[in-house]
C-alpha cells in the first residue's frame, strides 16, 4: 500500500495525535519536576509516530496492552488527557481514582487494557484477549506493545507460538529503541533485529517498519490488523525507534554514544511529520492551528488535574483484592 493512499484527513488526525502525546508527555516531564508527579515515570518522547500510527488504524472496539512506557498508547485510544495527568499526579480525577499511578494507566472503554510493569507479563494475556475475540467471531482485534528487552524473555516466545497456533487475531509490536534499560540490545541478542528476526522461527514473516514515520506504522497496521480481522493470523512487527530521554526520569542516559542523540533528533518523528505536511501542500495556518489547539488541550487537562484533590480514604479498599474468582470484591 502506497503512502499516497493516505488521505488528507488521516494524515491531519496522524499529526493531531503526534502532538497531542509530544506536548502531553513534555508536561508529565514539567509536573514531575515540580514534584507533583508522584514515583517515577517513563517517557517515550521521540516514539510517538507507533502510537499514533496504530491509534488511528485501530478501531473502537479494539484492545491496546502495553508496558510501563504506556502514556502515549493510552492516550491515542482516546483516553481523557485529565485522567492520564491526573493518574500521574495521585489525583482522584486519574483514570484509576490516583491510586495506579504511571505504570497502570487503564481504560478498559477505550480498548486501553492497561500498563503493564512486568516485562512481558502481557503478552500471554493479549493473546487471550485475541482468543476470545476468534471465539465470538467480533473481528476485534488485539495489538500488544513492548520494548526490544522483551524478546529475550521467554513470555514472548510462549505467546508468539500460542498465537500462531491458534491463528490468534493478534499483532505483537516491538518498540526497539536499541536500549533495554540501561543495556544496549544489540549487546546481549544474538541476532540484529530481536524480535523481527526470530519471526521464521514461528512461520512468520520479517516486517521491519521505520517507527519514526507516521505513514509507514500506520499503513503496516492497517494491513496486518485488516489480514487479522479475516482470519489470517497473527504478526510481529518491529519499529526502529529512539527515546529522547533516558529510561525513567531518574536515568540521566550517560550510557548512551556521543552524538547519537543527536543524530536521532534529526529525525524527529513530530518535526519529520510536519515537514511532510507541509511538503504535501498543507497550509502552515493550519500546521500552527494544530498546535495551538494540542497546547490549548493540554493546559486545560493539567489545570483540571491539579484543581482535582487527592484520593479519599472511603476508597483505600476497593479494587485491590479478589476473592479468587470473576467478581471484585468492592
Amino acid at each position: 500500500m502506497s503512502t499516497n493512499s493516505i488521505g488528507r484527513e488521516t494524515r491531519l488526525e496522524l499529526y493531531r495525535l503526534q502532538l497531542e502525546l509530544r506536548y502531553c508527555e513534555k508536561r508529565a516531564y514539567d509536573l514531575f519536576l515540580q514534584n507533583l508527579v508522584k514515583g517515577t515515570s517513563h517517557l517515550s518522547l521521540g516514539q510517538e509516530a507507533i502510537a499514533a500510527g496504530f491509534g488511528v488504524a485501530m478501531r473502537p472496539d479494539d484492545w491496546t496492552f502495553c508496558t510501563y512506557r504506556g502514556h502515549a498508547h493510552t492516550l491515542a485510544r482516546g483516553a481523557s488527557m485529565t485522567g492520564v495527568l491526573g493518574e500521574l499526579m495521585g489525583r482522584e480525577c486519574g483514570l484509576l481514582g490516583g491510586k495506579g499511578g504511571s505504570m497502570h494507566l487503564t481504560d478498559v472503554a477505550k480498548g486501553a487494557m492497561g500498563s503493564y510493569a512486568i516485562i512481558g507479563a502481557h503478552l500471554p494475556v493479549a493473546a487471550g484477549a485475541a482468543w476470545s475475540a476468534q471465539y465470538r467471531g467480533t473481528e476485534q482485534v488485539a495489538v500488544c506493545f513492548f520494548g526490544d528487552g522483551t524478546a529475550n524473555i521467554g513470555a514472548f516466545h510462549e505467546a508468539l507460538n500460542f498465537a500462531v497456533v491458534w491463528k490468534l487475531p493478534v499483532i505483537f509490536v516491538c518498540e526497539n529503541n536499541l536500549y533495554m534499560e540501561y543495556t544496549p540490545i544489540g549487546s546481549v541478542t544474538a541476532v540484529e533485529h530481536p524480535a523481527a528476526d526470530r519471526a521464521s522461527a514461528y512461520g512468520l514473516e520479517k516486517v521491519v517498519v521505520d517507527g519514526n514515520d507516521a505513514d509507514e506504522v500506520y499503513l503496516t497496521a492497517v494491513k496486518y490488523m485488516n489480514r487479522a480481522r479475516k482470519g489470517g493470523g497473527p504478526a510481529l512487527i518491529e519499529a526502529m525507534t529512539y527515546r529522547h530521554s533516558g529510561h525513567s526520569r531518574a536515568d540521566p542516559a550517560k550510557y548512551r554514544p556521543e552524538g547519537e542523540l543527536e543524530q536521532w533528533l534529526q529525525r524527529d518523528p513530530v518535526n519529520r511529520y510536519r515537514g511532510r505536511l507541509a511538503q504535501l501542500g498543507v497550509a502552515e495556518a493550519t500546521l500552527k492551528d494544530l498546535e495551538s489547539d494540542a497546547l490549548r488541550k493540554v493546559d486545560e487537562a493539567t489545570a483540571a488535574a491539579r484543581a482535582s484533590s487527592p484520593p479519599s480514604l472511603d476508597g483505600i479498599e476497593k479494587n485491590v483484592w479478589a476473592d479468587g474468582g470473576a467478581a471484585w470484591r468492592n
